[in-house]
């Protein structure tokens, strides 16, 4: 692993215990000192930037990794939920952050940034057709169901880092609540 690369996970980590961590608190977590970082960063916001940029690039390939689990679309979209979760637990920090300061919604685009939305758009033409086959309830519209699925994600990292569901429970727990929230019927589905 590059030394750049070493010192975005470190602060990914760091970062998420202790959000007002210093560049010093950084360096020494990381086993270097503060100069290198600045060689690599001239300051906070570029480190966080740094950050974002490697939290998109690894959901990218996780959400084309869970589309192409399955061709049936409720696999993926269990499967998507799932990675969201993971990296929704190791990005923590970012997701509030993004969610709270709107400059960091920059425009974002990567090698597999093209194959991730021709996958996500898929889903979502795939949705629409469970709707329409009755497996998916048709009343919710697809930007509920996708606002339902980001908060689904979100309350499932709260209850993961509060300790108070056991880990090997909670995933299953919110695709459980997801799935029934929008009313997946999967004995109406032909097998």
């Amino acid at each position: 692993m590059n030394t750049q690369q070493k010192i975005i996970d470190t602060a990914i980590s760091v970062l998420n215990e202790n959000f007002s961590a210093t560049f010093e608190d950084i360096a020494v977590r990381c086993g270097i000192n503060r100069r290198t970082i600045h060689r690599y960063f001239k300051n906070r916001n570029e480190l966080l930037e740094a950050c974002n940029r490697n939290m998109m690039e690894a959901w990218e390939l996780a959400a084309i990794k869970a589309c192409k689990s399955s061709e049936d679309p409720l696999v993926q979209l269990e499967h998507l939920l799932y990675e969201g979760i993971d990296s929704g637990t190791k990005y923590a920090f970012l997701i509030k952050m993004n969610d709270d300061v709107q400059s960091f919604s920059t425009a974002y685009k990567s090698e597999q940034s093209e194959s991730y939305f021709k996958i996500r758009n898929q889903l979502f033409k795939a949705i629409q057709e469970l709707q329409k086959e009755k497996v998916i309830d048709n009343q919710f519209p697809l930007p509920w169901i996708k606002i339902l699925f980001t908060s689904v994600i979100s309350a499932t990292i709260t209850a993961f880092r509060s300790g108070d569901i056991a880990h090997n429970n909670v995933k299953k727990l919110a695709w459980q609540s997801f799935s029934r929230s929008i009313g997946i019927q999967l004995n109406n589905r032909e097998e």
